[in-house]
């Protein structure tokens, strides 16, 4: 059993004991730690509210309504979108005019996780200092709940996935007429989650008629690994062979991050999800910044220099992504793994806009969509970890391999990242355990593999043989 308190949110498996993994007592606790933050908000007044969503899996109710009861003990106004995405919550966050939010979802981890993903009254996730914050509030476990005549007040709100996906229609890059007369012909795997109501809403409003739903019944028993990675759409791909279809739609259980997969049932690249819905966006507006993680493919580097704008890097993680992307204005980020954020519709990984852009983008190019993956640079990531043993200095070792590299461009950012011309190596500690990840890119899968494995060997030579791969 696992439970993980971080920034971004608590994190855990269902069942087990207290402190050891996400039972209904920790959530209660973590929930009145969130709900106590928002009340000492100097910018907020004497109401509050929040707003609250849920992904399908089975731990969702339950945990929703120990949120929305606590949240009410303390005295706060809950508002209850229900079944819904990431994204969505973001938004009516917003829209509300309320002090936060809270997403019960695990994102793409396995069906017996879930978590609180906690959103300020911007719709976006916590800052590393407010969630600090949450968390010493918890370890504290000092709450004042509300008398009787101050409880707050639950209401539901169904309305708005379609609200959500109306500003997404709305948005002048959203190009209705050119996808309706494509006529597209889709498949869509939502893994049985909230996808599964959100992806087709948004295809019936885009026009697209023709679409095969497979794992799209909101059950919430998962029906592969969630998490949008090649060896877990097996399914859909065999579907894509049959040759009758243009495309095909995979989201995560809660929407915010977007892969694709092309007429022939290969791979798009979840990478460049994010790169193809940039190239739409910067082809309109040219010179615009762009913002990814450090770990994220250098192809939107070379996209956005193509048009004239100029790219930036963030730590890893969406709140640093964010972040970036106000400090330079760009028009289009996110990070490699699917998550699109497009701030004319507001600062999340968003898979619906996603959808959206991208097909337009596709209508727009008149050709299949290998044929568009053809046009962008052909980069391959190597993804690797170290163990070491708890009695090594992590920061020392990312020291040591910083000079040893001193001649090459580095970015120490996020720990560090070294590039060698257009390839690189990205080194992040964890924060948890003794392990550092190992990053790289290259223009070819074996030379980005080769690149990593000589890191490891330097570490090695470092360490001496106490590291495990």
């Amino acid at each position: 059993m696992t439970l993980i308190t971080s920034i971004s949110g608590i994190r855990g498996t269902i069942g087990g004991k207290s402190g050891g993994s996400l039972t209904p007592s920790d959530v209660l606790k973590y929930t009145a730690a969130y709900g106590t933050w928002i009340k000492t908000q100097a910018s907020a007044s004497n109401t509050f509210k929040v707003v609250i969503g849920r992904d399908a899996r089975l731990s969702g109710e339950m945990i929703s309504r120990i949120v929305s009861s606590t949240l009410q003990g303390l005295g706060i106004d809950v508002v209850d979108i229900g079944l819904s995405t990431t994204p969505t919550v973001e938004m009516a966050v917003v829209m509300e005019k309320a002090s936060g939010g809270i997403i019960i979802t695990a994102s793409h981890n396995p069906i017996q996780w879930n978590a609180l993903k906690l959103l300020n009254q911007h719709g976006e996730f916590l800052s590393a200092s407010d969630g600090e914050k949450i968390i010493k509030l918890a370890e504290e476990n000092d709450f004042t709940y509300a008398e009787v005549k101050k409880l707050g007040k639950y209401t539901t709100d169904n309305t708005y996935l379609q609200k959500h996906i109306e500003a997404i229609l709305a948005l002048p890059l959203v190009n209705r007429a050119a996808i309706a007369q494509r006529g597209f012909n889709v498949v869509i795997d939502a893994v049985n989650s909230s996808g599964g109501i959100a992806v087709p809403m948004l295809l019936d409003a885009l026009g697209v008629k023709k679409r095969t739903l497979i794992n799209c019944d909101p059950s919430g028993i998962f029906a592969h690994n969630p998490e949008p990675l090649p060896e877990h759409l097996i399914q859909i791909a065999a579907e894509l062979e049959k040759g009758r279809y243009d495309l095909g739609i995979v989201v995560d259980p809660d929407v915010d991050r977007l892969a694709l997969i092309c007429e022939d049932g290969s791979m798009f690249g979840e990478e460049y999800t994010l790169v193809a819905v940039a190239d739409y966006i910067l082809k309109h507006h040219p010179g615009g910044n762009t913002v990814s993680n450090l770990s994220s493919t250098r192809a939107l580097r070379d996209v956005t220099e193509r048009y004239g704008g100029q790219y930036f890097a963030a730590a890893v993680g969406e709140v640093n992504v964010v972040t970036a992307m106000k400090e330079c204005q760009s028009i289009i980020g996110g990070e490699g793994n699917g998550g699109v954020i497009y701030p004319a519709l507001h600062h999340g990984r968003d898979g619906l806009v996603g959808i959206a852009l991208f097909l337009s983008h596709l209508a727009e190019f008149g050709y299949s969509i290998s044929r568009l993956r053809a046009t962008y640079p052909d980069y391959h990531i190597s993804k690797n970890k170290i163990e070491l043993t708890p009695d090594i200095d992590v920061d020392e070792i990312l020291e040591m391999i910083k000079q040893k590299y001193a001649k090459n461009p580095i970015n120490t950012v996020d720990g560090v990242k070294i590039e060698f011309g257009k390839e690189w190596v990205h080194l992040r500690k964890s924060n948890t355990e003794p392990i550092i990840r190992i990053y790289s890119e290259s223009d070819s899968q074996s030379t980005a593999d080769y690149l990593a494995n000589k890191i490891i060997s330097d570490i090695r030579e470092l360490v001496g043989q106490q590291i495990r791969t």
